[in-house]
């Protein structure tokens, strides 16, 4: 048997044993698409191309913005504020509110001045909740035509920033949908300041600061004066979330003695959690689910009873709402209108027809400090 030894050392370098073997490469393939070649279209901005644009765009929204008016004064409502209702209110007889605190959209008139009372130290029994004791803030207003069906209550708030970052971040999903996380989880959430309670130890449920801040005015159904019993003109809370919401919430896995309500919610659950006081089912909580969307500006609206069954009646009626919360608005009949949009859509489309301003190739560009008026900041946006 006979052995060999190679000729020279390259034959001995491990590297030049697979030169049949491809070395891998990080290039792109050479195709047009990945290599960047494809034909592209480049317009050349000019008169002759923007001026019929800009004239397309406006012959467009003009119309739709003009729709858009028509629409909104089709709408019947009466907006009544009544955040002072539990301090300003009169006990006895009820009294005319202040003229600045109402206003009314009607096809034949507008209403006389709504009034307002209330009743301290009421006693409330909700199911599955401890007795409330609340002030009961009524309201009176004038229907001067039927309407509907449909026809909705939203309640409205002012200065409240649900979009601020923190607040909107304030939530567990999981815990939203019904899965019992062991309190370690909850430590590791998004849920701060509201994981924990600090005296029992217990995670909130539901954590986190949108929940514990959900409005909590608790409104009834209109009643018609002047009728036998004052008839009621039924609304429901029932069908006033999204489909899309309610399938991310659902009935908790969580035991009563397991987890604890929020600050906020302690006035109906005073001792907790427990057998005669269970938690909320979630899924069937729509006025939760309405609020758990948070609106994107400080002034916003959410719907709170509907119905789409029966006309409202001209008349007189009295609402009565449960005040537990501070600074909100009561629309009383079914949209407010949002005229920010139909103006945009109107003026806008006319604005881009004879606005030349905005013709670059006429215009000098003008330097970062008189674009904006001030100085350039460093680290972020100007």
């Amino acid at each position: 048997m006979a052995l060999s030894e190679p000729d020279s050392v390259d034959e001995q370098d491990p590297r030049n044993a697979g030169d049949e073997k491809k070395q891998k490469s990080r290039r792109p393939a050479n195709t047009a698409f990945r290599q960047q070649r494809l034909k592209a279209w480049q317009p050349i901005l000019t008169p002759k191309t923007v001026l019929p644009l800009f004239f397309i765009v406006g012959v467009i929204f003009a119309p739709i913005g003009g729709l858009l008016i028509w629409a909104s004064s089709t709408v019947q409502e009466v907006v009544i504020d009544y955040t002072n209702c539990a301090a300003e209110a009169p006990l006895g007889e009820a009294q005319p509110i202040n003229p600045g605190s109402y206003s009314s959209s009607f096809r034949s008139r507008n209403i006389d001045r709504p009034s307002w009372k209330r009743v301290d130290n009421v006693n409330r029994t909700f199911p599955g909740v401890a007795p409330v004791n609340t002030t009961v803030c009524s309201l009176y207003f004038e229907i001067p035509n039927d309407i509907g069906p449909s026809v909705f209550l939203y309640y409205r708030l002012t200065n409240f920033y649900q979009n601020h970052r923190r607040y909107v971040k304030s939530l567990d999903l999981d815990q939203l949908k019904g899965k019992a996380l062991p309190n370690s989880t909850i430590n590791g959430s998004p849920c701060d300041p509201l994981r924990i309670d600090p005296e029992t130890q217990k995670a909130y449920y539901p954590c986190g600061l949108i929940a514990n801040s959900v409005f909590n005015d608790t409104f009834y159904s209109p009643a018609l004066l002047g009728t036998v019993d004052n008839q009621f003109y039924e609304m429901t809370n029932k069908g006033i979330s999204w489909s899309s919401d309610k399938q991310l919430f659902g009935k908790t896995e969580y035991k009563p003695e397991q987890i604890w309500p929020p600050p906020n919610w302690r006035k109906r659950y005073p001792d907790g959690y427990n057998n005669k006081t269970p938690p909320p089912d979630l899924h069937e909580y729509e006025e939760l689910q309405v609020w758990m969307r948070t609106a994107g500006l400080p002034t916003f609206s959410k719907l709170a009873m509907r119905n789409d069954k029966d006309v409202m009646k001209a008349g007189s009626y009295r609402i009565d709402i449960d005040d537990s919360m501070i600074t909100t608005r009561f629309p009383g009949h079914p949209l407010r209108r949002d005229e920010i949009y139909r103006f945009v859509y109107k003026y806008c489309g006319g604005w881009k027809l004879g606005d030349h301003t905005y013709l670059t190739w006429n215009n000098e560009q003008p330097s970062t400090a008189t674009t904006t008026g001030r100085e350039p900041r460093f680290g972020g946006r100007s």
